[in-house]
């Protein structure tokens, strides 16, 4: 007899995500037209986006860069779309993004990190 467990809500995300304090540089543009800049690090990636939080404000639908790099060193900007924000600790703004461009670039820094976790497990294995 097998049992079949009906999720309470519906996922709407299909990527795949990793928990990863990946340390980031988000820009934008406030509504007064002036650029900014914050360090912060994720609290997840995917291969399609990921969730932060930032002290400045953030409004749905903006679009926002995003710096990073691969463990190798390689340099990834990407353009990234507000999906959702919710207020957080501390006064910071929780932020989820969607990578719009280039969305290759994003994938590869996932699959970068994501491999290269794997070969650190692989080493505390060995040990």
């Amino acid at each position: 007899m097998s049992t079949t467990m009906q999720p309470q809500f519906e996922e709407k995300r299909f990527a795949l995500r990793m928990g990863l304090r990946l340390p980031i540089v988000v820009s934008g543009r406030s509504e007064d037209g002036a650029t900014w800049s914050e360090p912060t690090e994720t609290d997840n990636i995917s291969t399609t986006g990921a969730l932060f939080h930032i002290n400045q404000e953030i409004r749905t639908d903006e679009s926002l860069y995003i710096r990073s790099h691969r463990p190798d060193g390689v340099p990834v900007e990407v353009k990234a779309l507000v999906i959702r924000t919710s207020p957080s600790v501390h006064g910071t703004t929780r932020v989820g993004v969607e990578i719009t461009e280039p969305k290759e670039s994003w994938l590869r820094l996932f699959v970068s990190w994501v491999a290269d976790d794997q070969a650190d497990d692989e080493q505390d294995d060995d040990d």
